[in-house]
C-alpha cells in the first residue's frame, strides 16, 4: 500500500506503474484517492478549528457567567455563545463521522492501487513474458522413460491418493514408508540449511486474525486462497509469511535488532481455485502441504541485498541435491499488488523435459509494514517503515517431484545425495517395493 502523500504528489508516477502492470482499470482510482483525501482534509482542518473554538468558547462561557452576576445583560450573551458551542458540538460530531466514512472509503482504494515496482522489473502483461536470467546445473534427460511422479511414489508403497479421495476429496494425499520419510527428510534438511546460513528457526500459529491477512496481501489474493474459520475471526495460513510478517503487526523493531532473519516451518492451506492442468495432477497443485520459509525483516537500504541472498540460498540448497535450477525473473504483470520484485527458482523436470516452480522470492519493499505498521527508529529516533521480504525454502511434496525424477535411476532406485543421507539414517538410495 502506497503512502497517500506518495499519490497526492505523484499522481503521474503511480498512473505509469498502473500502466506497466496492465491493470488500465484501475487508472481512475488515482484521481479518486485524491478526491477523498482533499475532502477528509479539509473536514479534518474544520474539526480541528471547531476543538480549538470550543475551548475559547467555554472560557468565555465561564467569564460571562461571573459577570451576569454583577450585569445580568451578560446573562443573555453567554446563552448565545452556549447556542453556539451546542451548534459547534453538533457539526464536529457531523465531521467526525465523515471523516471515518472518508477514512475507510480511502483506505480501501489504496489497498487496490498497486506498490511501485522496482525499475528493474521486466515490462509484460503475464507470466509468459517472465525472463529466464541464469541456469544452475546440466539439465539431464537419461535413456530412459521417467514415470509420472504419482507412478514412482506408487512404486515405492509410498502414496495413497484414493483413501485420500475417500477420507478428504481431491487435492488431498497419504504419504507413506519411505516417500513420508524423504518428505520429512527434506524439510529437516531445509531447516538446518537455514540454520546454518543465520537464521533463527520457528513454528508459528497456523491460524491468524482477518487483520493480519489484510495486511500480508491484496484481497484477490486473499479470496483466492485462504479457508476461513466458520463463526471465528480466524483464517488458515497458505504459508508462514502471513503469521510470521504478522507477528510484528504494530511493533517499533529496535534498530539493532534489525535485520530478523527467520527461517519457519508450518503446513499451508489453500483453496487453489481453477483448474490447472493435467501436468498439475497428482501432488503438484494441491490443497494442503508443508513448508519450510525464508522471512527478513530490514531497513529499506538492506532489503535489495537481502533480496540476492535469499533466491541465491534456494539455489545453493537445490544445487546441493543434485537438482538443476534456473532464476526466472517476474515481469510487472505477473507481480501481485504489493510486491515490488520478484522472481521465482523453478527445478528441472526431466520427463516433462522443462523447469516448473518451486519456489518463489519476492521483496515487498515497505507495502506489508505499511499495513501492519511494522517500524524501526532512524538515527534521528524517528519512526522508519522496515521492508520485509519472504522466499520458499523447500515446498514438500513438489519438491520430491524434482528430487525424484533427478535422482531417478534406470533400475527404479532413487539416490539419496550425501547431504540428506543423515536424515535418511544412513540410506544411500531407495529400492522400490514393486
Amino acid at each position: 500500500m502506497l503512502d497517500i502523500r506518495f499519490v497526492r504528489e505523484n499522481p503521474e508516477i503511480v498512473k505509469e506503474n498502473i500502466r506497466k502492470k496492465f491493470q488500465n482499470a484501475k487508472l481512475p482510482l488515482v484521481d479518486e484517492a485524491i478526491a477523498l483525501d482533499a475532502e477528509k482534509r479539509a473536514a479534518e482542518s474544520e474539526a480541528n478549528e471547531l476543538r480549538a473554538s470550543r475551548n475559547a468558547l467555554s472560557k468565555k462561557i465561564g467569564m460571562l457567567m461571573g459577570q451576569a452576576k454583577k450585569d445580568p445583560s451578560k446573562l443573555a450573551e453567554a446563552e448565545e455563545v452556549k447556542a453556539q458551542v451546542k451548534a459547534n458540538a453538533d457539526r464536529l460530531a457531523q465531521l467526525e463521522v465523515m471523516e471515518a466514512k472518508l477514512s475507510e472509503q480511502l483506505a480501501q482504494i489504496m489497498k487496490v492501487i498497486p506498490q511501485i515496482i522496482d525499475p528493474s522489473v521486466p515490462i509484460g502483461p503475464d507470466d509468459s513474458h517472465n525472463v529466464e536470467v541464469e541456469r544452475f546445473g546440466e539439465c539431464k534427460v537419461p535413456p530412459f522413460p521417467i514415470p509420472y511422479h504419482t507412478d514412482i511414489m506408487e512404486s515405492f508403497d509410498g502414496i495413497d491418493l484414493e483413501a485420500a479421495g475417500r477420507v478428504s476429496g481431491s487435492g488431498f494425499y497419504y504419504l507413506l514408508g519411505d516417500i513420508a520419510r524423504l518428505h520429512e527428510a527434506v524439510l529437516a534438511y531445509g531447516r538446518d540449511f537455514m540454520i546454518g546460513k543465520g537464521f533463527t528457526y520457528c513454528i508459528p500459529p497456523f491460524m491468524i486474525h482477518g487483520n493480519v491477512v489484510e495486511g500480508v496481501m491484496s484481497q484477490t489474493d486473499m479470496d483466492g486462497m485462504m479457508y476461513k474459520i466458520e463463526g471465528e475471526d480466524l483464517y488458515l495460513i497458505g504459508t508462514s509469511e502471513h503469521s510470521m510478517i504478522g507477528r510484528f503487526i504494530d511493533q517499533i523493531v529496535p534498530s539493532e535488532k534489525l535485520p530478523q532473519t527467520l527461517t519457519s516451518y508450518s503446513p499451508c492451506f489453500r483453496k487453489e481455485k481453477g483448474s490447472h492442468g493435467i501436468e498439475e495432477r497428482g501432488v503438484y497443485r494441491i490443497h494442503q502441504f508443508e513448508k519450510q520459509e525464508m522471512i527478513v525483516v530490514c531497513k529499506p537500504e538492506d532489503s535489495k541485498e537481502w533480496y540476492e541472498k535469499l533466491w541465491r540460498y534456494s539455489v545453493e540448497l537445490f544445487r546441493s541435491l543434485d537438482i538443476p535450477v534456473r532464476q526466472l525473473e517476474c515481469c510487472s504483470g505477473d507481480l501481485a499488488d504489493l510486491k515490488v520484485k520478484s522472481c521465482d527458482i523453478e527445478a528441472w523436470s526431466p520427463r516433462q523435459q522443462k523447469f516448473f516452480e518451486v519456489c518463489s522470492c519476492t521483496n515487498m519493499g515497505d507495502a506489508q509494514a505499511r499495513r501492519l505498521k511494522i517500524r524501526y527508529k532512524d538515527e534521528n529516533g524517528k519512526p522508519q517503515l522496515c521492508h520485509t521480504l519472504n522466499n520458499t525454502c523447500v515446498a514438500p511434496p513438489r519438491m520430491l517431484i524434482a528430487f525424484l525424477e533427478n535422482n531417478l535411476q534406470e533400475d527404479g532406485t532413487v539416490i539419496i545425495p550425501e547431504v540428506l543421507r543423515p536424515y535418511m539414517g544412513g540410506t544411500e538410495k531407495l529400492v522400490p517395493k514393486k
